[in-house]
């Protein structure tokens, strides 16, 4: 029982931070920090759609898995998610020689799914509006013995995802002589925020999510953990699509003093036109949150050490072809 009280006590770190970005450094890809103008100021992004899988979620998931003890390794993971996290997983396992199974809506984007069972993943389709992710995959690891993998509720993956805060930092420092003051970043279960927020406590942190489904926003301007409502409309951002976020995460947000705010799907919609235009990105609606905000005059004030975080490019082709078209006219 000691034990399990110390384990539930635990919280993520910027120590902890600090040791994944270490840890991980070479199995993921530093990203590169790209400048773009708005308006006539510079401002920066942190390019995760380039990361290995597509999105910063291999961070997360490679620090976790390297952290499995050889007996924890050979019984395998279950985690669940829409297509970020499971392609992270999925990769990760594979490097490892660790079986996976991946719970997955039946209406993620075809090429998440198929790119997680190409990284050797067993993929388990369950409905988004009728069953619980978290029920069944506690459900397939207790069947199994596999260890249960969140996408952000845990506190070696939110200090892998951390590590973006960690190198835009560096790069950051190398481009401008300083470090960031501000970041805006995407913002589903807050793992990435929170471990960002971790990483830079000298920087205003502020969270980015869709009209309707921004629970984290809600939730620091009450001080209390906020549901997200029942009638929540439709998003093409399906990486953000998070009922209720983390204790963990939004703690450390919390404590952070970060705030949020949040975009229309025809923000997001210019947001991914002109990460094509201007930086010449693939971005996915979840990944492009942040940059919306910045577009549509959602982020406050700016300055020249202002950072986005870019942090999935795993969009549906022809949903992505549909998205530049309408706004190309």
């Amino acid at each position: 029982m000691k034990g399990i009280e110390l384990m539930t006590m635990r919280k993520p770190t910027r120590q902890g931070v600090e040791a994944a970005a270490a840890r991980i450094a070479g199995p993921v890809t530093r990203t590169p920090l790209l400048p773009f103008e708005v308006e006539g100021r510079r401002l920066w992004a942190k390019a995760e759609c380039l990361q290995q899988g597509g999105s910063f979620k291999l961070r997360g998931a490679t620090n976790r898995l390297m952290l499995l003890n050889p007996e924890e390794r050979q019984r395998g993971v279950v985690a669940f998610s829409s297509g970020n996290h499971a392609q992270g997983v999925a990769i990760a396992a594979k490097r490892m020689g660790i079986a996976a199974t991946i719970v997955m809506p039946s209406d993620a984007p075809k090429v998440k799914r198929e790119a997680t069972e190409a990284a050797g993943a067993r993929v388990v389709e369950y409905d988004r509006e009728r069953e619980s992710r978290e029920e069944i995959g506690a459900r397939l690891a207790a069947e199994s013995g596999a260890t249960l993998v969140p996408s952000f509720d845990d506190v070696d993956i939110i200090e892998g995802q951390g590590s973006v805060g960690v190198e835009l930092r560096v790069q950051m420092i190398e481009l401008t002589g300083g470090v960031p003051d501000k970041v805006l970043v995407n913002c589903g279960g807050g793992g990435l925020s929170g471990g960002i927020a971790l990483a830079l406590p000298e920087a205003e942190i502020v969270t980015v999510e869709p009209e309707g489904w921004d629970d984290m926003a809600r939730s620091l301007e009450s001080g209390e953990r906020v549901p997200v409502p029942d009638d929540a409309p439709p998003t093409r951002c399906d990486a953000l699509q998070t009922k209720l976020v983390s204790p963990l995460t939004f703690d450390a947000l919390r404590e952070a003093g970060a705030r949020g705010v949040a975009v229309t799907e025809d923000e997001v919609a210019a947001a991914m036109a002109f990460a094509a235009r201007h930086l010449r990105l693939v971005v996915e609606p979840g990944g492009a949150v942040s940059l919306a905000a910045v577009l549509a005059g959602k982020a406050g004030p700016l300055t020249e050490r202002t950072a986005i975080i870019l942090s999935g490019g795993n969009v549906d082709p022809l949903v992505y072809a549909d998205i530049l078209k309408s706004e190309a006219t």
